[in-house]
């Protein structure tokens, strides 16, 4: 494929991946059909991919069975895997250059972040599971009576595991790196938006040497594919990371099915606290990028930014004024720090927020239109006067839409930001420890960042309180997910 400094055109005609990969093999979905996937930059189709429905998930699931019961998979040790997992780390290093082009054409996030961001920190996760294979342990139990006591953390079977199109590339690894180091196998879906670096990470995964049935990987639509792996009654475990409405779905469909374990990273509406104590300049820089990052396409966003009333008119104007020098354009020019929605339904969804914090009576301090008529591209766009009840403070946007809340006194803002069926993350800006600690436990997320927003790393458990999930992934915590605890005892 070609390299990043390729054109779109170039790559387009590169692609080589575009069928279901089952026990191995490329093939064509059963019913023949094919979708097309979107440049997000131009509205083009880049290529057709094979759409994947219930009949093609029941063989992938049939392989997955078979390489888990009787496959090699099942004699590979710990420090086998680990191997594994190392040599698709080393592959994907191998091809970052064209793994950030293929994400920047499929997803239209800028290629330099692409690869600074998304590509390093999926090698990143495999390599961090590749070192947790072969430390996957019980522990022995001191019980009452002549007895030996010990416990064994075992693979779940087969997972189902469905992604989502913000983050293509890093959330299959977030999926696969500790699924795979704990000796699952897996039929992956991924989003129907974006689904060439998920195919091309399945040519790696069979270069690398995992065996057949393993890793199991369909493109296809929610409604078909992904409703047949949470319904199938042979999958053990599904994981999914996408919207709450879906996971409602999700969660359903485990219990109707075969009460498969189910984990689920969901919808955000992320507050982010900043007080008239804190650094300014960082809390204002700090709260663009944890707002506008991605294109305002995470569930983390710190998209309701609480100011205490000291200082937020100041917060307002130089915001507003930080998002109109934000670049927005091709993602394939160096100088963009943001490239296009990533389809017509998410810019469509995202200017009918707009549209609605207008009419409810918020006030526009920047942005608020298309950028264009040609592509999914949105200008960054400030409300303030915003009110928590607000249709833009309440629901999850998904777009690059800041809205500025004002407070007054610390109570107060911790009561607000909990007034929310979300819980998936939090912010806050302060020179006090005493307001920091405050805000990191008493707000209910699962995770708080403090003088700093948006730092990952994949040995930090990353998931949400209430609606925002149901377990963990990432860290140690992330292998939990993915073993069933068996207790053996023993008489002597």
């Amino acid at each position: 494929m070609a390299s990043v400094l390729s054109s779109p055109s170039e790559l387009k005609a590169a692609v080589s991946a575009t069928k279901l990969l089952i026990n191995n093999r490329w093939v064509n979905s059963q019913s023949g059909k094919t979708f097309a996937t979107i440049n997000p930059t131009t509205g083009e189709e880049i290529c057709q991919v094979a759409e994947a429905d219930a009949a093609d998930v029941d063989i992938a699931v049939k392989a997955a069975r078979a390489a888990f019961e009787h496959g090699p998979w099942r004699k590979i040790t710990g420090p086998g895997r680990a191997r594994l997992l190392n040599r698709l780390a080393d592959l994907i290093e191998k091809h970052a250059d064209e793994l950030a082009a293929l994400e920047s054409l499929d997803n239209g996030k800028p290629v330099a972040i692409a690869k600074a961001v998304d590509v390093a920190a999926t090698v990143a996760c495999y390599r961090y599971y590749a070192g947790w294979a072969d430390k996957v342990m019980g522990k022995t139990i001191p019980i009452d009576g002549p007895f030996f006591c010990y416990t064994r953390h075992e693979a779940i079977g087969v997972c189902g595991q469905i992604i989502p199109w913000n983050f293509p590339l890093l959330m299959q690894a977030w999926k696969l790196g500790p699924a795979l180091a704990t000796g699952n196998t897996v039929v992956l879906k991924p989003a129907e938006q974006t689904p060439l670096t998920a195919l091309r990470i399945g040519e790696l995964i069979v270069e690398a040497g995992f065996p057949e049935g393993v890793v199991n990987i369909l493109p296809g639509f929610g409604e078909t594919a992904g409703a047949a792996i949470a319904n199938h009654m042979d999958v053990d475990k599904v994981a999914f990371t996408g919207s709450t409405e879906v996971g409602h779905l999700i969660q359903q469909a485990a219990g109707r099915s075969n009460l498969k374990r189910v984990s689920l990273e969901l919808g955000g509406k992320s507050p982010n606290i900043v007080f008239a104590d804190a650094d300014m300049d960082q809390a204002i820089e700090g709260s663009h990028m944890g707002l506008f990052f991605n294109h305002g396409q995470c569930c983390c966003a710190g998209s309701r930014v609480f100011v205490e009333d000291k200082v937020y008119d100041q917060f307002v104007e130089q915001s507003a004024a930080r998002a109109r020098k934000r670049t927005v354009g091709d993602p394939f020019d160096a100088g963009t720090e943001q490239g296009p929605q990533v389809d017509q339904t998410q810019m469509d969804k995202v200017l009918g927020y707009i549209e609605s914090g207008r009419r409810e009576g918020a006030k526009l301090a920047c942005g608020g239109s298309r950028v264009g008529n040609r592509g999914y591209f949105v200008e960054p766009t400030v409300f303030s006067d915003v009110q928590d009840n607000m249709t833009i403070a309440r629901e999850e946007i998904f777009g690059p839409v800041m809205s500025i809340i004002r407070f007054k006194n610390l109570d107060e803002v911790i009561d607000r930001a909990n007034k929310t069926v979300y819980g998936l993350a939090a912010g806050v800006w302060t020179r006090d420890i005493g307001k920091a600690l405050a805000i990191a436990n008493n707000v209910r997320a699962g995770t708080v960042w403090v003088n700093c927003y948006n730092v990952l790393d994949t040995a930090a458990p990353f998931g949400g309180f209430k609606q925002s999930g149901i377990g963990r992934e990432l860290g140690e915590y992330g292998l939990q997910q993915y073993t069933e605890v068996k207790t053996v005892t023993v008489k002597l």
